[in-house]
């Protein structure tokens, strides 16, 4: 394993990592603020107690993003400057302006949310939440256009002299089409994590909340348990919507993905060999691989739907990956570019990583989906069902849309090795020449101890103040009878 390996491993690492709370602070965030408009509008007190609560969590989320987040920063100049100084022109301007606009946007607005109870008009102070989350969804929308870059390369040129990409038409990366389509499918993905968080906690505090009606022998109206319902409604209803339309756009992805990199939709269906038009390329349910990863043999398969996927077509034609292969040797490996043509660079990816990876972001997703109907379905008409199956619910909802998340971006940047940028650069002339592996192993390891460190930490707040539940009902001062003078003080 040589520092490429390992400077790869730790960008997985750290990315996973602060994935795994990007889309819980895009989804958590849009039902605290409808929760708190909701107090605004209805004066119902069951809609503040859930906005506190819930905005909590958020708030620990939230934290842990943010810090986890800047180390992805750190490894750009310390790990990858080859490809930093390459792409530098180009990444430049979204990143920036995520950071000066998106990110400032969150931040500022949130500590106006934080501090802002019984000191803003009522109003008001609910629009911050909804700022905060416009915030997160610009966030995200500049951070996926750096991205679509990598994926599908527009609106730039390449410098032989300098040997870098350079810019020249910025609204062309900011309208790329595998960044029109991966955008709403990303936060999508988003909104059905964060709806299965509130989801399922809501759901394990109703439950606890109906065993203790029946422990005490008294009706379960009286309890909190009616108001975790409706905020496990919400969080099944939000969860079904986003898989539906998660389901959608992730079809477009597809095709999209098919037409600029069909190298990766040959890896995700393992198909070695080209399957022409008239046809259908089927989709399998199970592969076997062979020994020396040559071919793979098909367990269970659903006839043309691979064909379906990739063109809409179910007896379209579908590249495999024997033939894009000697292409692509051919046409990068004979180019002279020293940043793409490397004899050794067999231009595919790992297969088996990104066969399983593409299964597990779509059964984990619609496992999620099943689990929200399910949901709906025991809880209507008033019902607060108390029954085991829902403890064990409650702890796995949060999970299989999260994990989905994380496979889905296992399988989109695994896919599209060996580059770094498709086409232009490969993973291998990305990496900083004069890094050893001892200084990557170092850093790795420090950072890997960190990250485990605060998991404890996240998963300690994060399960205390779900134990703790809703605080009791308190009425919001009135700004017009705060002493001016009074210090101001953490909300929490």
């Amino acid at each position: 394993m040589d520092a490429t390996d390992l400077a790869r491993w730790q960008f997985a690492i750290t990315t996973v990592y602060h994935y795994l709370f990007v889309p819980i602070t895009i989804g958590m965030s849009a039902i605290v603020a409808v929760f708190h408009t909701a107090w605004v509008r209805t004066r119902n007190e069951q809609w503040l107690r859930l906005a506190k609560f819930f905005g909590k969590l958020f708030l620990i989320n939230f934290a842990l993003g943010l810090v986890t987040g800047i180390v992805q920063e750190f490894q750009f100049g310390m790990n990858w400057s080859d490809y930093s100084r390459f792409v530098g022109d180009i990444f430049g301007a979204p990143l920036a302006i995520e950071a000066l606009l998106a990110f400032f946007l969150e931040s500022t607005f949130l500590g106006l949310w934080i501090f802002g109870w019984g000191r803003i008009p009522e109003t008001l102070h609910a629009a911050t939440m909804w700022v905060v989350h416009i915030g997160t969804v610009l966030s995200a929308y500049f951070i996926l256009a750096a991205n679509s870059f990598m994926q599908h390369p527009v609106g730039y040129t390449y410098n032989r002299a300098t040997g870098r990409a350079e810019l020249t038409d910025f609204i062309a990366v900011l309208t790329n089409k595998v960044q029109l389509v991966t955008f709403p499918h990303v936060v999508l993905a988003a909104y059905m994590t964060g709806a299965a968080v509130v989801m399922g906690v809501a759901l394990w505090l109703m439950r606890r909340e109906a065993q203790r009606a029946d422990d005490d022998a008294q009706p379960v109206e009286r309890t909190d348990a009616p108001m975790y319902r409706r905020a496990a409604r919400i969080g099944a209803l939000v969860t079904l919507v986003a898989a539906i339309g998660v389901t959608v756009t992730g079809d477009v992805q597809g095709k999209i993905m098919t037409e600029v990199q069909p190298m990766k939709m040959a890896a995700a269906e393992a198909l070695y060999e080209s399957v022409p038009a008239g046809e259908g390329a089927p989709f399998s349910v199970l592969t076997i691989g062979s020994l020396d990863g040559s071919h793979a043999n098909a367990l269970i398969e659903v006839p043309g739907l691979l064909s379906f996927l990739a063109t809409g077509d179910v007896d379209g034609a579908v590249q495999g990956i024997n033939d894009l292969k000697a292409a692509y040797a051919e046409t990068y490996g004979a180019s002279g570019n020293p940043l793409v043509a490397d004899p050794d660079t067999a231009y595919v990816p790992n297969i088996p990583t990104t066969y399983w990876t593409f299964r597990l972001m779509v059964g984990l997703g619609m496992a999620g989906a099943a689990v929200s109907l399910a949901v709906l379905w025991l809880t209507r008409r008033g019902r607060t069902p108390s029954s085991r199956w829902l403890a064990y619910a409650a702890v796995a909802t949060p999970f299989l849309p999260l994990f989905a998340n994380s496979f889905g971006w296992i399988f989109t940047e695994v896919g599209r090795q060996p580059w770094v940028v498709f086409g232009l650069m490969t993973t291998a002339s990305g990496v900083s020449p004069g890094v050893s592996i001892g200084e990557v192993i170092t850093s790795m390891t420090v950072f890997t101890l960190l990250y485990g460190a605060l998991a404890v930490v996240e998963v300690k707040l994060f399960l205390h103040y779900v134990r703790k539940g809703a605080e009791p009902f308190e009425q919001p001062q009135d700004p017009a009878d705060r002493d001016e003078d009074a210090p101001l003080v953490f909300a929490y």
